[in-house]
């Protein structure tokens, strides 16, 4: 296989949007199905399919590993270009941390409503361009490029709160919930990850996510359904 390119890895902090997306989802996957787009590595495909789930991921080529999950059916393509043919409808579709990269998310969304079933939910992480971090270093002049986070490289969409909202609603979508996750602080200092300070500083931003979301919130984690309308 040729060299790939993966920046994204499992956040494994109770406070982050990974935990936060795979609590969205119900314990048991009881066979129920999931779509996973953007699924990377496979990361949070495989817990969903260890819990039940039947998981479809999609990722563009050179977006996954050798050591991609096997209980994961795997679909090789690029989103830019749409949703790929696939066989049935899915219960729940995945979004975490692909819409902001892709040319067109409001395509994509539109697409995804085909492909839930009546009833299904879409659940989606949805980075936070209000949070204070994005606008000190805005205030000050600066606009970084970094490997991942709020200031990723490859980022074509900065949203914030009200943002997000209306281009759910314009495609289709009604937003059930919204958890906000924290700043990830072990992900910033990786040699102190897991020690008490960071876990309590982890918490400290979580609850001022959850006291004041469009300003502390490092990710939105949501869960929406179409509209009647869009259903008919």
């Amino acid at each position: 296989m040729a060299a790939v390119d993966v920046h994204y890895e499992l956040k494994t902090s109770p406070y982050s949007s990974h935990s936060l997306v795979i609590g969205s989802f119900p314990e048991s996957g009881c066979g129920r199905t999931v779509l996973d787009l953007g699924c990377g590595n496979g990361y949070l495909a495989a817990i969903l399919a260890e819990r039940g789930y039947e998981v479809t991921g999609v990722e563009r080529p050179g977006g996954f590993t050798d050591d991609f999950p096997p209980r994961v059916k795997l679909v090789v393509a690029d989103l830019d270009n749409g949703i790929p043919a696939l066989a049935g409808r899915f219960d729940y579709v995945l979004c975490a941390d692909i819409l902001e990269h892709l040319r067109n998310p409001a395509q994509i969304l539109r697409q995804i409503g085909d492909v839930l079933k009546p009833q299904g939910q879409l659940i989606a992480s949805l980075p936070n361009s209000g949070n204070l971090y994005f606008r000190l270093n805005v205030l000050f002049g600066r606009f970084p490029k970094h490997d991942k986070g709020l200031f990723d490289r490859t980022h074509l969409h900065f949203y914030v709160w009200d943002g997000w909202v209306e281009l759910l609603q314009t495609t289709g979508y009604s937003v059930e919930t919204c958890r906000p996750s924290g700043i990830p602080v072990g992900l910033a200092l990786p040699s102190l990850d897991g020690t008490l300070p960071v876990r309590f500083a982890e918490r400290l931003c979580y609850d001022a996510a959850r006291l004041w979301k469009r300003l502390f919130a490092y990710q939105f984690i949501v869960t929406a359904r179409r509209t009647q309308r869009e259903r008919m």
